[in-house]
């Protein structure tokens, strides 16, 4: 049984029956003072369940304040109070009706608003990647069917990143003016409609390019959304998790969307997997409305606490706003001190040097396993699954030692700098070793490749955490910037794939040579120029 030591600031009788007004003024030397009970377990494990009853027609007053070790409670008139301590011990409570189990649903219900919010983003990063992956794997029978070359299935699956880099740093400015969460929930309803519209579109090329290009869009608002959630909601100790939770859905999407995509595409037609993964980014925006509903004292509310938030409550100001108000918000970003500071330049060039290796591996890599390796659709989809799956595993591993590292003192531009520099010189090794010539069965490049590519996720605790890291105001701005340049590889890069493809016939001089070259001087210029210090920009810098 968990014993509790009691502390009473101005103690008195607590009645246990309802106080009438002539009861009260006839017992007046009964009033009842202000009073505040604490509570300190001497059991670290027990746990304390309050119970107050009240009579009817009385409105009660009590009030528990949380923090780590102290509970304190305010009764007010017509309240019963009952402690009762567990110390989670099997046998261990004192028995009787009050210590049955308490089912709860929906089981998030009691979760802390930031676990929520970072639940839901990270399920909408996984619909996002199903929805951008799964042409990568529709293109090959679509090439067939429409008679595309290596060049224009380039074009078509470039097109995505146009309207990606041009979101970029409007999604970051909405992300810091009305708040992620609004930002997201547009731009996750943007993609999944213009992703069901690429069937009837598909026939036709410039529409097909501009369906792509919306999904683009709203794909291209989410990661400053995410951004603006984390860096407001998150403290610096917990950030890598959060990063790599909400970022590692991309991965999590990517497994799901090449898992699923060709038994849809073998039974159904390359069509059932843009109706598909449409459809799901559609659901989630109905249930994001719920949760919220849930949540209904929601972001506004989270304010400045050790364990919630590291720098400012995020607020929801859309319907306050004027035009006015928006245009002078923009005019507030002090842009230029922004391009004054080395490390943003820093985070801009490592952006756009691992965007050039992910992209184009995403787009082209079911390509390289069917034609090089000769695997069948299928197939290539399964192997092109194994480097996603893997960066789950390594992301999780990444993260956790990270936020160790930084919780055990070691400076926070040390540790990310050592993150980075994994995430991006170990793709470049086993890239190297991919286009070496050295007689390797398919199976060993496909584990090679996995292999770096999977360890390139440490980035997530690099790179993405940066941003935050510098300036949890401007978060969201930053990484529009950052992300902004990290799209062109996805425009340039992927479209260039193609090209040298058609033009060399050498994988190895069209997608893992340029890889190469981008990952090693990101790796010298990160490692000269990065910081994670707070930095203070101003407009009159």
């Amino acid at each position: 049984m968990t014993n509790f030591t009691l502390r009473s600031e101005k103690w008195c009788k607590i009645p246990q029956y309802p106080i009438s007004n002539s009861h009260y003024h006839h017992h007046h030397h009964h009033k009842l003072q202000s009073s505040r009970l604490h509570l300190f377990s001497l059991n670290p494990n027990s746990k304390l369940r309050i119970r107050s009853e009240r009579s009817s027609g009385v409105k009660t007053g009590l009030r528990v304040s949380e923090s780590d070790k102290t509970k304190s409670i305010t009764p007010s008139s017509g309240e019963e109070i009952q402690l009762v301590g567990d110390d989670n011990k099997n046998g261990g409570g004192s028995g009787g009706g009050d210590e049955g189990l308490h089912l709860k649903w929906p089981p998030w219900k009691d979760l802390p608003l930031r676990y929520k919010l970072i639940g839901t983003t990270s399920l909408a990063f996984v619909i996002c990647n199903m929805d951008k992956v799964n042409l990568s794997i529709a293109i090959i029978p679509m090439s067939h069917q429409f008679g595309w070359n290596s060049s224009t299935a380039g074009l078509v699956q470039s097109s995505f990143f146009w309207g990606y880099a041009l979101s970029q740093l409007p999604g970051g400015w909405l992300a810091k003016l009305f708040g992620g969460r609004k930002v997201l929930e547009v731009g996750v309803l943007m993609w999944s409609l213009a992703t069901i519209c690429v069937p009837f579109a598909a026939g036709f090329m410039p529409a097909l390019v501009l369906s792509r290009i919306l999904v683009g869009i709203g794909e291209g608002v989410s990661p400053s959304a995410a951004t603006d959630l984390i860096a407001r909601s998150i403290p610096t100790e917990e950030r890598s998790r959060a990063v790599a939770f909400v970022f590692g859905g991309l991965s999590v999407g990517s497994v799901a969307g090449l898992i699923l995509a060709p038994p849809l595409i073998q039974t159904y037609g390359w069509e059932s997997v843009f109706y598909l993964f449409g459809f799901f980014g559609v659901v989630w925006c109905f249930g994001f409305q719920f949760i919220e509903g849930q949540s209904a004292f929601a972001v506004e509310n989270i304010t400045r606490t050790p364990q919630s938030i590291a720098s400012g409550p995020v607020t929801s100001n859309s319907s306050t706003k004027s035009w006015k108000d928006v245009g002078s918000s923009l005019k507030d970003v002090p842009w230029k001190s922004f391009f004054k500071s080395e490390a943003v330049w820093a985070m801009t060039y490592a952006h756009f040097c691992g965007s050039w290796g992910h992209y184009t591996c995403l787009s082209w890599l079911p390509t390289y396993f069917s034609e090089e390796l000769d695997l069948n659709l299928t197939e290539a989809a399964w192997v092109s699954v194994l480097p996603p799956l893997a960066s789950i595993l390594v992301t999780s591993v990444a993260s956790q030692v990270a936020d160790n590292l930084i919780s055990s003192g070691v400076e926070t531009t040390t540790v990310r700098k050592i993150c980075q520099t994994i995430a991006f010189l170990s793709p470049a090794l086993c890239m190297t070793l991919s286009s070496v010539d050295l007689g390797l069965p398919p199976w060993e490049v496909v584990a090679i490749l996995t292999s770096g590519l999977a360890l390139s996720s440490f980035a997530l605790s690099g790179l993405y955490c940066t941003h935050q890291d510098i300036s949890p105001e401007y978060a969201s701005i930053l990484l529009g910037i950052t992300n902004t340049v990290g799209a062109v590889p996805g425009i340039v890069g992927v479209a260039l794939t193609g090209y040298l493809l058609d033009s060399t016939h050498s994988w190895s001089m069209s997608l893992f040579a340029p890889s190469i070259f981008f990952y090693l001087t990101g790796t010298a210029v990160w490692l000269k120029y990065a910081s994670s210090k707070p930095q203070k920009f101003s407009k009159s810098d």
